[in-house]
C-alpha cells in the first residue's frame, strides 16, 4: 500500500511538470493546444547594476499579464527554480537560450549547457531550448570562420534532443539564416530569427519559404523609444510615439500572418541602463550589429527599447503590445 500510494506521488509529480512541444502542420502545439509564442525579451538589469536580476519579477509578472505576454526569452538559463515556479504559476512560457561562451556556466563550449537541460527538463515553465544570439553577426568568435559555430550548433542540437525529446531547440539568427546555416546545422527544429526591417517583417515570410519548410519565429524584433535625429513626423530625442507606432505596424503584419511564425518576441520588456556608459543613468548609443533597419532613425539607441521604463512606468507602445495580444488566439 505504502509503495502504491508513493508511486503515484511520483507519477503525479512527473505528470504536473511534464510537457510536450512540438510542431503540426507548422504550428506549435503544447500539450496538444495549438500555442503561439505571445514573447516579449527579457533580461532585467537594476539602475547602477549590470548583472539580470529577477528582484522585481513579481511586479513584471503583473504588467506582463495585463499586456497579454504569455512567453518570455531570456539570453542565459535561469538556474532559480523559485523563478521558473513564479513564470509557471502564472502561465508565463520561457525560452531558454544557451550561450557559446559564459566561462563554464551552462555554455556550450564547456557542455555544461547539458547540465542544465537535465537539471529543469521536467519543468513546466520551459518551453524551448534555443542556441545562441545573432551569433552570426560575430565569426570573429569562432576562428573568423561561422560554420565552426554552426557546426557546433548541430552537435548540441542532437545532444539536447537526445536528453530531452518533449521539447523543441532552435537558434536565433540574425534576420534571415544561409543556406550553411541551414545545411550543416539541419536537426534545428525551428528557426528564430532577429529581425529589423524597419516596420515591414512580414518581407521575411516569402524568403524564408524559399529555403525551407521549418517553422519561424520572431526572435526580436520592434523600435526604440529615442529619435536620434528628426523626421517630418517625429522629433528628435525622446519619443514614444515613433516607438508605438512602429511596434503597432510591426506587430500587425505578424500576427496577421500567424499562420506563418509561430512567434514573436518584442524587444524589449524594460529599459537597459547597463548598455551603454554609465549604468546608474540612461545613455544614448550603444552597439548594436546590422541595426540601420531600426525605425525610424535607422539607429539602435540600445538603452530604450522597454516597453517599460527602467521604473516599470508603462510607456506609450505598452498599450499597443497589450492590444494587440491579449485577444490574439489561434485556437
Amino acid at each position: 500500500m505504502k509503495k502504491s500510494f508513493l508511486l503515484s506521488l511520483i507519477i503525479l509529480s512527473i505528470n504536473s511538470y511534464g510537457i510536450e512541444v512540438k510542431i503540426e502542420n507548422n504550428t506549435m502545439v503544447v500539450n496538444g493546444e495549438s500555442f503561439y509564442m505571445k514573447g516579449i525579451c527579457y533580461h532585467p538589469v537594476k539602475i547602477g547594476k549590470t548583472k539580470r536580476s529577477f528582484d522585481n519579477l513579481d511586479d513584471d509578472i503583473i504588467l506582463m499579464k495585463e499586456a497579454g505576454i504569455n512567453t518570455i526569452r531570456v539570453y542565459e538559463p535561469i538556474d532559480d527554480i523559485n523563478v521558473l515556479d513564479k513564470l509557471g504559476n502564472a502561465g508565463i512560457k520561457v525560452v531558454i537560450s544557451f550561450g557559446y561562451n559564459q566561462k563554464g556556466k551552462f555554455d556550450i563550449v564547456s557542455g555544461t549547457f547539458i547540465n542544465y537541460v537535465r537539471k529543469y527538463k521536467n519543468h513546466e515553465a520551459i518551453l524551448m531550448w534555443e542556441l545562441g544570439n545573432e551569433y552570426n553577426y560575430n565569426p570573429q568568435w569562432f576562428g573568423g570562420d561561422i560554420k565552426n559555430w554552426y557546426k557546433a550548433m548541430e552537435l548540441v542540437s542532437q545532444i539536447i534532443q537526445i536528453e530531452d525529446p518533449d521539447r523543441l531547440v532552435s537558434s536565433a539568427h540574425g534576420d534571415l539564416p544561409s543556406k550553411d546555416a541551414l545545411n550543416i546545422a539541419s536537426s534545428i527544429q525551428v528557426w528564430g530569427m532577429n529581425v529589423y526591417r524597419w516596420d515591414k517583417p512580414a518581407s521575411i515570410f516569402s524568403e524564408w519559404q524559399a529555403i525551407s519548410d521549418k517553422p519561424m519565429y520572431f526572435a526580436e524584433l520592434g523600435a526604440d523609444s529615442y529619435m536620434t535625429k528628426a523626421t517630418n513626423k517625429y522629433t528628435k530625442g525622446i519619443n514614444e510615439q515613433a516607438q508605438a507606432d512602429a511596434n503597432e505596424i510591426i506587430l500587425n503584419e505578424v500576427l496577421s500572418n500567424y499562420d506563418k511564425n509561430i512567434g514573436s518576441f518584442v524587444f524589449q520588456f524594460t529599459d537597459g541602463l547597463w548598455k551603454a556608459g554609465n549604468p546608474s543613468k540612461q545613455d544614448t548609443g550603444g552597439s548594436a550589429p546590422n541595426s540601420d533597419g531600426t525605425p525610424y532613425d535607422g539607429t539602435a539607441n540600445e538603452e530604450y527599447w522597454g516597453i517599460v521604463d527602467i521604473n516599470r512606468n508603462k510607456k506609450i507602445t505598452f498599450d499597443v503590445i497589450k492590444n494587440a495580444y491579449v485577444d490574439f488566439d489561434i485556437n
